[in-house]
């Protein structure tokens, strides 16, 4: 009877510990197996937050009408009308709202009212377990970057790089958005009008990996950071908006320096909107990025639909694709979505 009871409380005791050291979870799979959200279906419901910049009532108007165009409901986040200073509300309480959408049963799918600034602040109040437990989809871009990024690398969550509820959603837009959360399809991104977007080539070829990426300027704010995903044999997305050509330099030079670029597979930088050489003599941005890529013998290219334009691919950080520098295409090798 002292050896079974000997032996229960052994077991007991690596029970309980197994779920407090890495390796294990409440699920009993390994921490770092990828997630994949349930897709989204007509009738379902959106949450909307803002987790950076402020907006205002007619920005939700806006947003309303567009989401439920898509045949889905829309509930607001406690705080989204918030204001304190240029954030739309102080830090906890826009953690809360990103916190509690995850947490509500109702909600299927979580956007970004829009970017601004603010989500690198509210990194350390997010609790990254619960979102793991309660997997949906998160979409949005330019500062959400820095959520899509740090909910992917502490939750091992796939997370969308795509509209955000601001934005202009036209039929481009709504097609990969459809395709690739409503039906689950692993799609192939490819730019509607080669003649007005035009794909300039930085070196030929196809690679295969992990696609991560966002805005320049606020991934490049991240480095050094506990919330970034691992870039080993990744693809390297970025974008970016108003930036001159010498500040596209330095962002590369310190992904360079913190030793992201030598791990990458391929690279493409989508659109450098309203980017200018500036007032002083300058490299052009293709000479910018050959310097830093070129020498990586990676494929690359620039001018993918991806950054502030009107149309946008819904790019989903964390599942595997191929690129083709040559036909500037991102083929998803797998779905992004849980279909069951």
């Amino acid at each position: 009877m002292t050896i079974k009871r000997r032996q229960f409380l052994r077991t007991c005791g690596l029970t309980t510990l197994a779920t407090q050291i890495p390796g294990f979870t409440a699920q009993g799979e390994p921490p770092n197996t990828i997630r994949k959200p349930p897709r989204l279906q007509v009738g379902d419901t959106v949450g909307l937050i803002a987790p950076a910049g402020i907006v205002d009532t007619k920005d939700i108007e806006a947003a309303h009408k567009s989401i439920t165009q898509l045949g889905l409901k829309v509930k607001l986040g406690a705080h989204i009308l918030d204001r304190y200073g240029y954030l739309a509300g102080k830090d906890a309480d826009r953690a809360d709202d990103l916190n509690s959408m995850f947490s509500d049963r109702s909600i299927k799918a979580i956007i970004a009212m829009r970017g601004g600034w603010g989500c690198n602040r509210i990194l350390p109040l997010l609790n990254y377990s619960l979102i793991r437990s309660h997997p949906k989809i998160l979409m949005g871009y330019s500062d959400i970057t820095t959520l899509l990024l740090a909910i992917n690398a502490r939750s091992h969550l796939i997370t969308f790089h795509g509209p955000v509820a601001t934005s202009t959603w036209n039929q481009f837009t709504v097609d990969y958005f459809q395709r690739i959360l409503f039906n689950g399809e692993a799609v192939t991104m490819q730019n509607l009008n080669p003649s007005e977007v035009r794909v300039e080539i930085i070196a030929p070829g196809k690679a295969r990996g992990k696609l991560v990426g966002g805005n320049l300027s606020v991934l490049s704010a991240m480095v050094g950071s506990p919330y970034l995903p691992s870039w080993n044999k990744s693809i390297l997305f970025v974008e970016e908006i108003g930036e001159d050509v010498y500040r596209i330099d330095r962002m590369l030079t310190q992904l360079k320096t913190a030793g992201i670029l030598n791990q990458i597979a391929g690279f493409i930088f989508g659109q450098c909107t309203k980017c200018s050489l500036g007032d002083e003599p300058s490299f052009t941005l293709i000479q910018v990025l050959q310097d830093h890529i070129l020498p990586l013998s990676i494929p690359a290219w620039y001018g993918s639909m991806i950054g502030h334009i009107k149309d946008k691919f819904t790019l989903p950080i964390g599942v595997e694709v191929e690129i083709n520098a040559e036909f500037g295409t991102i083929q998803m090798l797998e779905a992004a979505v849980s279909l069951v």
